[in-house]
């Protein structure tokens, strides 16, 4: 029969209350944990924003338009030689380059002047390849004769000399032995005049063939000057710019020096900026500027400031101070920039998205660790077209985020991934 144990019975109660209030008690420390951690910070992407680091020293104060370029001298593209308009491929308004085919003449004359000097030119080159194979030849020829006298020669000395030795012992007439011996003169003075001739025929090489190399030359050059007056009846444009002027209808006969077209000359062009009225106040002739043509920046100076304001604006000219980068060229849109002063030993960081000069926002500061970035007040002094002073609440070396956050406006702290 079953023995009732309540000993055993309260002992498993007691446990099982011991055990839910250690649950219990850690739910609660777990919520209270959850209540006290802070909202999880948004994560943005570190290569969509613009980080910059806070900097001590010198700024520059500058002013930014919006301009063109003008040109300020025009140059005239004239004709190189006698023709008549025969078409005219590039009409007032075209952008040329240098090379490009503005109209073309027409001279049957010059044409078959330049087809004649080719043809001179060819049979020129011809006669001398054939100078030079009949030189090299005789040269061969001369050789082979030279060789001929040599081995002669060396074959008659050497009978002359076995001679001697056969009349010592008696078994040669002296008769004999004269006769080989000059034959031996007569073989050595014969292979000697062969060797200057063959010698003379190698020098000869070089005065024949110089001759006939000068002939070719002139020739040359005469057909270069027919093939460069045939070229001139393709008027070209030699420098980049607009093509202004066109004074010539087809069929029109024209003379060497005539002014068949007029381009703007990209080299000397200036830049007139419009400046906000509100900014050029500070503006002086003499100022430094540089101009962005979209292809390049070019430093320039302030020579002319309108007295008038045209639509809220004023324009400044800008000479440049060296050459203007490729595709520069009259009635292009450039972006000024004006220096106005140098501020020096002030705090400064690049000019951010949001926030006007002398006004306070809020700029995302970096963490040490630079994983982190948290919402600090800063107070902005003066502006510049790229850096903004700050005033308050910043110093030297912090980084900070100058992109546009206005998405994260309800946050006080970022991550950066």
């Amino acid at each position: 029969m079953d023995i009732a144990r309540p000993d055993l019975s309260k002992a498993k109660r007691k446990k099982r209350l011991i055990t839910f209030a250690i649950i219990g008690l850690v739910l609660v420390a777990i919520t209270i944990l959850l209540a006290r951690l802070k909202p999880a910070a948004p994560t943005v992407e570190r290569n969509l924003v613009w980080i910059a680091d806070v900097k001590r020293g010198e700024m520059i104060r500058q002013v930014r338009g919006l301009g063109t370029l003008v040109p300020e001298e025009i140059r005239w593209v004239a004709a190189r030689t006698q023709g008549r308009v025969d078409r005219i491929v590039l009409r007032p308004g075209a952008q040329v380059k240098p090379g490009s085919l503005i109209l073309v003449l027409a001279n049957p004359d010059v044409e078959q002047a330049a087809a004649n000097a080719d043809s001179q030119l060819k049979a020129a080159e011809a006669e001398l390849a054939n100078l030079r194979v009949q030189l090299q030849s005789g040269v061969l020829q001369a050789e082979s004769i030279a060789a001929s006298a040599r081995a002669d020669y060396e074959q008659s000395k050497l009978r002359a000399e076995v001679n001697d030795e056969l009349f010592k012992d008696g078994l040669v007439s002296p008769l004999e032995l004269k006769l080989s011996k000059v034959t031996a003169e007569q073989a050595a003075t014969r292979n000697e005049i062969e060797q200057k001739r063959f010698a003379f025929a190698q020098d000869s090489i070089v005065p024949q063939l110089a001759v006939k190399d000068a002939e070719v030359d002139r020739l040359r050059a005469q057909a270069k000057l027919r093939h460069d007056e045939l070229e001139a009846l393709n008027v070209i444009a030699d420098m980049e710019g607009v093509l202004q002027l066109l004074p010539v209808e087809v069929g029109a006969q024209v003379q060497p020096g005539t002014n068949l077209a007029r381009v703007a000359d990209p080299a000397r062009l200036k830049a007139e900026v419009r400046i906000a009225e509100t900014q050029a106040k500070d503006i002086t002739i003499g100022l430094s500027a540089l101009v962005d043509t979209r292809n390049g920046i070019v430093a320039g100076h302030v020579s002319r400031i309108d007295p008038s304001v045209q639509n809220g604006t004023v324009t400044v000219d800008v000479l440049f101070d060296g050459p203007l980068p490729k595709g520069a060229r009259p009635d292009l849109s450039v972006d000024g920039t004006i220096e106005l002063e140098r501020l020096t030993d002030v705090v400064y960081v690049g000019r951010p998205a949001f926030g006007q000069e002398r006004s306070t926002v809020g700029i995302f500061k970096l963490e040490a660790d630079g994983n982190y970035a948290d919402r600090v007040q800063v107070q902005l002094g003066r502006s510049s077209v790229n850096t903004v002073e700050i005033i308050q609440g910043l110093q030297p070396g912090d980084r900070v985020i100058l992109s546009d956050m206005s998405q994260w406006d309800t946050n006080e702290r970022i991550k950066l991934n």
